[in-house]
């Protein structure tokens, strides 16, 4: 009675052969990918990362730093007023979203210099990926903007008052204080708008691999 003997060899070839086209197919089609962006465009999405990631910090250093200490005339009696940061519920949140977004560009900006600078590969990897930066982008910027958006209202009640009450502007003798607060908030907004860029440059990706 005769018995096959299976092939050994065939299948020892096969699989590294298979292994290798499926290599060569996904460089192909990356490089294909990557010709259809705009120029430059890995170098434009790390920069903006690294705009995002100082601009976040700035914003969190900053407020962080915010506090003084002075007196203010309420009725004709000069009292001794204090403000710090951490007072304002707006102002926590901003620098806890500041926190979040500085990680986020890190971890991004980590991940895209490794593939872009060691693998010299795209830094996106495939259409997961890029939907996942998508929505993460979009998450960040809209939570730095609502950050902005209340602290301002807070910083803006300081300087102006309250209406129909003898509550005075507060930022006249914590000066100092208000103008920390600004800047961060302004670097806050700038933040923002670079994560918006970002989201553009997502787009753009997604609407080349379809």
């Amino acid at each position: 009675m005769l018995k096959t003997i299976p092939d050994s060899t065939t299948d020892d070839h096969a699989a590294p052969t298979v292994k290798v086209a499926v290599e060569i197919e996904s460089g192909t089609m990356m490089n294909n990918i990557e010709k259809k962006l705009p120029r430059n465009y890995n170098v434009m999405h790390v920069a903006l990362r690294l705009a995002c990631l100082l601009a976040s910090l700035v914003s969190l250093v900053v407020m962080i730093s915010a506090k003084e200490k002075s007196t203010i005339s309420l009725y004709g009696f000069d009292l001794p007023v204090y403000s710090k940061w951490s007072f304002s519920n707006s102002f926590d949140y901003l620098v806890g979203v500041s926190a979040a977004v500085a990680l986020h560009c890190l971890v991004q900006l980590f991940m895209s210099s490794s593939r872009m600078l060691i693998r010299k590969s795209s830094i996106i990897s495939s259409r997961n990926h890029a939907w996942l930066l998508y929505a993460a982008d979009q998450v960040f910027a809209l939570a730095m903007m609502s950050a902005g958006s209340a602290a301002s209202g807070v910083t803006n009640l300081n300087r102006t008052g309250i209406k129909h009450s003898s509550l005075p502007n507060f930022c006249k003798p914590l000066q100092r204080f208000c103008d920390h607060v600004a800047f961060s908030i302004a670097f806050t907004l700038f933040g923002c708008f670079l994560l918006a860029m970002s989201v553009v440059l997502d787009v753009v990706w997604l609407s080349v691999v379809r």
